[in-house]
């Protein structure tokens, strides 16, 4: 069984991985805000059982075994937050923190039960995919906004950023996922673009914004 702290490096593995499954030991280290010496510490453990491959001075990859013991952590937070939001009322920028502690619990029947109550969601508050029980994410392809074209009306489906800064910026402009939007105009100079939806007849949204929603477009 994995401690809190292994489960937060492996968290994190999962999260920085490259399409080739690798992450630099600085990136780590940055993400993880603690000294390469620790780093380098905690994945010579974390490679004694069996949940990464990691050779010095090369990129650290997750085994099999260590990317689903990293997708059953996430598995457990993204359910965590769904749950707060669906069956207790929280808001989706207050249960970030909550369900970093509550991942932690080793009580599979727990989560088990707190997904059967909530009819098996496959997303999470912020549209990100929740892990089966056996380590299985569901591959979602959207669009960031960013990329889309004006004239194009699109279903706001997810984030790539969900911190509660930015969630808290998009509740200040009413904008959460099943909004409809419309692409009015997109300035040349800076790609900020002119939105309209749900009594926002005009909404200029930066790049770095567009950037950070995902979209589905509608045919």
């Amino acid at each position: 069984m994995a401690s809190q702290t292994e489960e937060n490096y492996l968290k994190s593995l999962f999260n920085l991985a490259n399409e080739a499954g690798e992450v630099n030991i600085s990136e780590l280290a940055q993400q993880m805000q603690v000294s390469m010496p620790t780093v380098n510490s905690m994945v010579k453990n974390l490679q004694k059982s069996g949940w990464v491959i990691y050779e010095k001075y090369r990129p650290v990859t997750l085994t099999t075994s260590g990317q689903k013991a990293a997708a059953l952590i996430i598995r457990k937070h993204r359910l965590t937050e769904m749950f707060l939001v669906n069956k207790m009322g929280f808001g989706w920028e207050e249960v970030h923190e909550i369900a970093e502690q509550v991942e932690h619990i080793h009580a599979p029947k727990f989560f088990d039960r707190m997904d059967e109550m909530m009819g098996h969601p496959l997303l999470d508050p912020h549209g990100s995919p929740i892990p089966d029980k056996q380590g299985r994410i569901q591959e979602i392809n959207f669009l960031t906004l960013s990329k889309c074209k004006v004239g194009q009306q699109v279903i706001l489906a997810a984030l790539t950023n969900s911190s509660t800064e930015f969630l808290e910026f998009l509740n200040s402009r009413n904008l959460s996922l099943g909004k409809e939007l419309k692409i009015i105009s997109i300035e040349t100079y800076d790609q900020s673009m002119v939105v309209t939806y749900d009594g926002h007849p005009s909404e200029t949204l930066s790049e770095k914004v567009c950037e950070r929603l995902l979209v589905r477009v509608l045919a």
